[in-house]
């Protein structure tokens, strides 16, 4: 699901990171509550700036959420298995191709980010903020990893919905 952004959107987002929301290309996923919670952000931002993120969590319920898993020791976890299991070394391996592959539909070629993606991808698991919103922006089944985490995930939007 990827959809242009609206005005009410963008507000969204800045009332969600307290901030003016960067260079918005698409909303990559919606909160059940309807937010937007992971956007999807050129690998070029307007001030020339290179960003390899291209799924971003918006959403402080969901970026707290999985912070506590980071802190769990879940990313530790995840590497020694990822080191070991040639299986899941592959299937994480096509998921930062399918990262690339998505953020080159943009048709925005940035030399400084090339073969670069997020998270850690395709050797190191370093980020479960992105690797989850890679999950959420791309659906199930792309990413090994981003969906092992958001299955540790409680459901962040039941308690305290979105405004």
């Amino acid at each position: 699901m990827s959809e242009k952004p609206t005005a009410a959107d963008l507000l969204a987002i800045a009332s969600q990171l307290g901030r003016t929301p960067r260079d918005v290309a698409a909303i990559a996923h919606r909160c059940p509550c309807g937010k937007p919670d992971v956007v999807q952000t050129p690998p070029r931002l307007s001030d020339g700036t290179p960003f390899p993120t291209f799924y971003y969590a918006t959403c402080p319920r969901l970026t707290g959420a999985i912070s506590t898993l980071e802190s769990s020791g879940m990313m530790a976890e995840m590497q020694g298995r990822l080191e070991t299991d040639p299986v899941l070394a592959n299937h994480y391996r096509a998921a930062h191709d399918a990262y690339l592959t998505a953020r080159a539909a943009l048709g925005i070629e940035v030399p400084e980010v090339e073969g670069i993606t997020a998270g850690g991808m395709p050797d190191r698991v370093k980020c479960l903020h992105s690797l989850v919103a890679h999950s959420l922006g791309a659906g199930p089944g792309v990413n090994p990893l981003g969906d092992e985490a958001l299955a540790a995930l409680p459901d962040w939007w039941k308690e305290n919905p979105c405004e």
